[in-house]
């Protein structure tokens, strides 16, 4: 007996259906194209947040913000910082996973899904810093737009992409975003460390204060009671007249200002002509410096 032929015409008497081939071209190409637009916009990301890293690191403004703009307001603000890093290099890795993510997704579908959760929760938390910028800074960066409408584009595409199971994985990211933004917003708001807080006015005055009137506060980096100095300023301690005296680690080599001002013992204090050593309250300073401390 003759084999039947496998292609039979629709509507034909036990015939097989077969779905155009043409469809699953289409999908195939479809999807290429997402993940390429997704790489393309991952690597912008990476060279934006790249290059506000290296301004952040070494302490330079980016080009076209200049001191006291707004994109200089929001990059030196306390939230431009997480943990002692740059925010900066926290989006710089999201991008460098979404990055990785795609790159492999042509393989394995499951990156599709994880590339979706990575994206919301970068959007979730970009969206927060820029409310965040507009409403307490009441200031924009022009870089920082950029990278919330890289990362908005990225987490519509992942989207689109529709991976397996996409809206249960949207629902989970979603939550986990709103967890994350939930304990930045704590953090920043002073829950866990007050330095990442709100300034106390009254410290802030007092540090300013020190800084106009000549003061000194010598100490070096790993100095645990440099460290518990500083915290007794809390969000205001970077106002400090600080000193750095070590030039690397314990027991390197003395940096000229501690030399010249024959530092022995950290933290060091020079208060109107006084030298005063060991860890001292915020009042303490007051009254060494003459500032009028009301609390």
């Amino acid at each position: 007996m003759a084999k039947r032929s496998k292609r039979q015409k629709a509507g034909g008497q036990g015939s097989v259906q077969y779905e155009p081939i043409s469809s699953f071209t289409d999908d195939s190409k479809t999807e290429e194209v997402i993940r390429l637009a997704m790489l393309i916009l991952a690597g912008t990301g990476m060279l934006v947040t790249a290059y506000l890293t290296y301004s952040s690191w070494f302490d330079a403004h980016p080009a076209f913000c200049g001191e006291g703009s707004g994109c200089d307001l929001v990059q030196s603000s306390r939230w431009s910082t997480f943990l002692g890093l740059p925010m900066a290099l926290w989006g710089l890795l999201t991008y460098f996973g979404i990055a990785a993510l795609a790159w492999h997704s042509r393989r394995k579908t499951a990156r599709w899904t994880a590339l979706l959760i990575v994206a919301v929760v970068g959007f979730a938390i970009s969206a927060y810093l820029t409310v965040i910028s507009l409403v307490e800074i009441q200031a924009t960066c022009g870089y920082c737009l950029t990278s919330f409408a890289l990362i908005t584009a990225i987490m519509i595409l992942a989207i689109v992409r529709q991976p397996p199971e996409w809206s249960t994985s949207l629902k989970e990211a979603v939550v986990i975003g709103l967890v994350l933004v939930g304990g930045l917003h704590m953090h920043y708001s002073g829950w866990f460390y007050a330095a990442a807080g709100p300034e106390d006015p009254q410290l802030r005055a007092l540090a300013i204060y020190l800084n106009e009137s000549g003061a000194k506060f010598y100490g070096a980096h790993w100095c645990p009671s440099c460290q518990e100095q500083k915290d007794l300023f809390e969000a205001s301690a970077k106002r400090l007249p600080y000193v750095e005296c070590s030039s690397g680690g314990r027991g390197s080599a003395m940096t000229a200002p501690c030399v010249k001002g024959n530092i022995r013992n950290y933290p060091t204090w020079f208060i109107g002509g006084k030298r005063v050593t060991g860890i001292k309250t915020p009042p303490e300073l007051a009254a060494a410096s003459g500032f009028d401390w009301q609390k």
